[in-house]
Formats: C-alpha cells, sequence, structure tokens
C-alpha cells in the first residue's frame, strides 16, 4: 500500500513555522497592548469574547472554547466575577452545575474589545485588498479545521 501523502520541502516547513511564529508573537503582543489599558488579563478577554460571542454557557463548555481545564475556567470565572463582569447562576437542567453570563459591564467590556477587534480586520482588508482578504479568510477557516 502506498502512502499518497505529500512530503513538503523542509525550506517550506521553516518558513511557514518562521512565519506562524512572527505573526502569533505579534497578534498576541498588539492583544496585550488593547488590554493593557484595563483590569483585565488576556484570559479574561478571552472568556468575555466567548460569553459576549456565543452567550451563556456552563463551565465545561467555555472551557472547552478556551481550550483549557475547567480548573483555570474556574480561576478566571472567579475574577470575572470580583470585577463584576460575568456572574454564576445554577443551571435550570442540573443543580450541580452553574451558567456563566456576563454583566452589564462585561457586555460592555466585550463590545469594546470586538470593537478593536473590527478595526484591526478592516486595516489589514484595506492593507491586503479584498482578493488577498478573501483568500487569508479562506486559509485561515482551512487552517482552523486542522485545531
Amino acid at each position: 500500500m502506498t502512502d499518497n501523502r505529500y512530503e513538503p520541502p523542509q525550506k517550506l516547513v521553516e518558513s511557514l513555522n518562521e512565519s506562524l511564529l512572527e505573526f502569533f508573537d505579534k497578534f498576541t503582543s498588539w492583544e496585550s497592548s488593547v488590554i493593557q489599558s484595563g483590569p483585565l488579563k488576556i484570559s479574561d478577554v478571552h472568556a468575555i469574547e466567548i460569553l459576549g460571542h456565543y452567550g451563556e454557557m456552563n463551565m465545561k463548555e467555555l472551557a472547552q472554547r478556551l481550550g483549557v481545564t475547567t480548573g483555570t475556567t474556574t480561576v478566571t470565572v472567579d475574577r470575572l466575577e470580583r470585577g463584576d463582569f460575568a456572574y454564576r447562576k445554577r443551571a435550570a437542567s442540573d443543580r450541580r452545575s452553574y451558567i456563566i453570563e456576563l454583566t452589564d459591564a462585561g457586555h460592555a467590556a466585550y463590545l469594546e474589545h470586538h470593537r478593536h477587534h473590527l478595526h484591526l480586520a478592516h486595516d489589514l482588508i484595506s492593507k491586503l485588498g479584498e482578493e488577498e482578504a478573501e483568500s487569508l479568510l479562506h486559509l485561515l477557516r482551512k487552517a482552523n479545521e486542522y485545531f
């Protein structure tokens, strides 16, 4: 049986790796600079982004969407509650479970951070042009399927 898998050239693998790392570092730095002006940590903002986009959810679902453990999520939600950005309420269907929901301050934080992301996307599209932006969008969606 023959393996028909494409074997990319090592130079391409190394170049892609370098560019992905550079992009990740620059994006992380950009996001840190946006968050730096407020009281939230990056993990807090990521949780707020997910709750703002998808709506209320239980701890397990939030942890899965964040890609972290429920223990880590509990620490994040504790901070969000202390800052009045989110609150826990008992799930109606399972009294052992909690639903996490944003407060008004949490919704405001979501909208503010989302505005920064939309501005970044707008600027990137302006720099790339519509055709390249559509290609980038296609490639990002394809890459996201991998994860």
